[in-house]
């Protein structure tokens, strides 16, 4: 496989694309940093461990996160260059969670080819479905601007929602107020929350574990208006998010749904028991 005479496409690892979908692509993957205890890993390498990550979380070992560096990105544009593309497409976790955007806009003015760095305002399959989108209209001949442009769509329309077992988490990483999490550790509630413009905002909360998937699937189900693609993304949360999928496909009927893990990047910031939903439109 070549991307020779047509445009590449390159995300970062918080897409988390299964394996199976990565299948007779060329997406290029930069991997975000996760930082455990110190200790600086590639999120792609097998040293780190969604396991790990749950494990470390659940001791208190302290776990945060790094943006990869412009040069990583550098060397995956000039990758495709040497290669023969005629431009590339480069799309990143939300902006407003994380500077790995800006390290990609910096190494996209260091090389010979035009790249267009798109802030999906979204992770894991909000961004894992734009890219695969992008993939493919690239193996139909779709020029760069057709590409950019698709990508800007898939990722504007797409909603995401997830439910924690505990906000603390995202507490700690500065993702929602100190405030926030307090009354809901008080209130011992399991929150809904969604993103809105890239950034994590609380919806609703329920008492249960139980009651979030249930309620889960009532936001899926109202926010669907035609044709979709769907991921269950889950840490630590094989069950639920099992239950989550044959509830889904029972509402929604010949609807597509991925059910894969979500990585230790955004695991870092979330815990273990995160079960998440990603609705993306087809058309």
């Amino acid at each position: 496989m070549s991307v020779s005479g047509r445009v590449a496409i390159v995300t970062d690892s918080t897409s988390y694309l299964p394996a199976d979908l990565l299948v007779g692509t060329d997406i290029d993957i930069v991997p975000v940093q996760v930082v455990v205890s110190g200790k600086s890993f590639d999120e792609t390498s097998d040293a780190v461990s969604t396991r790990r990550i749950a494990d470390a979380l659940t001791t208190w070992q302290p776990v945060s996160t790094s943006r990869p560096t412009p040069e990583r990105f550098r060397q995956a544009f000039a990758k495709a260059a040497v290669e023969g593309a005629t431009g590339v497409v480069c799309v990143t976790l939300s902006a407003a969670m994380s500077a790995t955007y800006e390290s990609a806009w910096i190494a996209s003015r260091e090389v010979d080819i035009d790249v267009r760095v798109v802030d999906s305002a979204s992770v894991a399959m909000g961004l894992g479905f734009a890219v695969l989108a992008g993939e493919q209209l690239s193996r139909e001949g779709a020029n760069l601007d057709q590409i950019e442009q698709l990508v800007l769509r898939k990722t504007a329309r797409t909603t995401v929602f997830f439910s924690v077992n505990t906000l603390e988490y995202l507490r700690r990483s500065g993702r929602i107020s100190s405030a926030r999490a307090a009354v809901g550790q008080a209130l011992k509630v399991k929150p809904i929350l969604t993103l809105r413009g890239g950034e994590v905002v609380s919806l609703e909360k329920t008492r249960t574990n139980a009651k979030a998937m249930a309620r889960m699937v009532q936001l899926v189900t109202e926010s669907v208006h035609g044709p979709v693609e769907i991921a269950v993304q889950h840490l630590d949360a094989q069950e639920r998010a099992s239950q989550l999928s044959a509830d889904l496909h029972l509402q929604l009927p010949g609807t597509s749904i991925v059910q894969c893990s979500i990585g230790a990047v955004v695991a870092a910031h979330t815990g273990p028991g995160i079960v998440a939903t990603v609705i993306s439109p087809l058309n």
